[in-house]
């Protein structure tokens, strides 16, 4: 909390120093569920100054598809959007119409005339954070992994269960849409990147087995040298097989084809619901800066 403290500090003195006009400071799972959470966001109104509002799993989930809505594959009939957290993993089903295509999607492809619809969504209890701390994150064996990918299923199996998506969903109607920290970091390792970058990250494709061969890879490595991986790091090191751990679970129930790995989602479905109520459109800023270049 102290760690979190201090943090919010440097926000919010960037925050004053920029004169920023509108802002919402949001908690999710760590505040939802710990018995002290609501004693703590008093704890920062009254030594940082900033009112965290506390995001029910519902309307997380709704912004972190928000935020990354545009690298939907809209020649796919189902999408399952997921959030990898420290406390929680958030599954969100899409389900997208056939008829009346319109406009193009990031890949060229025909686009929908439709908003997504939102068949099934919810928020696992299990994040990389509270998975690591239960099975350990600095020496994972191939067999202490698949402790946790089982622990996981259990939560997964149950999802399932209430909505039925994988006989409706597989092959190439539908595609996973993976946003968090794990999903990137497991395309920074595959693309061989000697430093983290977002802009060969975010949108790239990931086959089932590339993304097994990763996850292989990690389990081979002692802690150490996943703290030298230059996509991994220190802070990372002890949580990154726990979110492979995760992934894993997802991909065992729902075998998509493709996983688009999006490095955007809660903070970019927040910043996209301001601008849009603000009626502020990022159309016309891609354009200016593609003219000016």
């Amino acid at each position: 909390m102290r760690r979190t403290i201090d943090a919010l500090k440097v926000c919010a003195a960037k925050l004053a120093r920029h004169d920023v006009a509108r802002v919402r400071c949001v908690a999710t799972e760590a505040c939802r569920i710990a018995s002290n959470g609501r004693d703590f966001l008093r704890r920062v109104e009254s030594e940082v100054g900033l009112k965290l509002e506390v995001l029910d799993r519902e309307t997380e989930a709704n912004l972190a598809v928000s935020g990354c809505a545009s690298l939907i594959d809209y020649r796919a009939e189902y999408v399952l959007v997921f959030d990898i957290g420290g406390g929680s993993s958030e599954l969100i089903w899409l389900e997208l119409s056939r008829s009346g295509r319109d406009g193009a999607d990031a890949d060229g492809g025909r686009r929908l005339n439709i908003k997504p619809r939102i068949g099934a969504w919810t928020s696992l209890p299990v994040g990389v954070v509270t998975l690591a701390e239960r099975f350990g994150g600095h020496h994972v064996t191939p067999e202490s992994f698949e402790e946790m990918v089982t622990y996981v299923s259990g939560f997964v199996r149950s999802f399932e269960a209430l909505h039925g998506y994988r006989t409706r969903a597989n092959g190439d109607n539908l595609h996973l849409l993976g946003t968090s920290g794990t999903v990137t970091t497991v395309a920074g390792i595959h693309l061989g990147l000697k430093r983290y970058d977002r802009a060969r990250v975010d949108g790239c494709w990931l086959a089932l087995k590339e993304i097994q061969s990763v996850t292989a890879e990690l389990i081979s490595c002692s802690y150490e040298d996943r703290v030298a991986q230059p996509c991994i790091g220190h802070e990372r090191a002890d949580l990154v097989l726990a979110g492979c751990a995760i992934l894993e679970a997802i991909l065992r129930m729902w075998p998509a084809e493709r996983l688009r790995v999006a490095d955007r989602g809660l903070r970019e479905g927040i910043l996209a619901t301001l601008m849009s109520e603000d009626g502020v459109y990022r159309v016309g800023r891609r354009r200016r800066r593609q003219r000016s270049g």
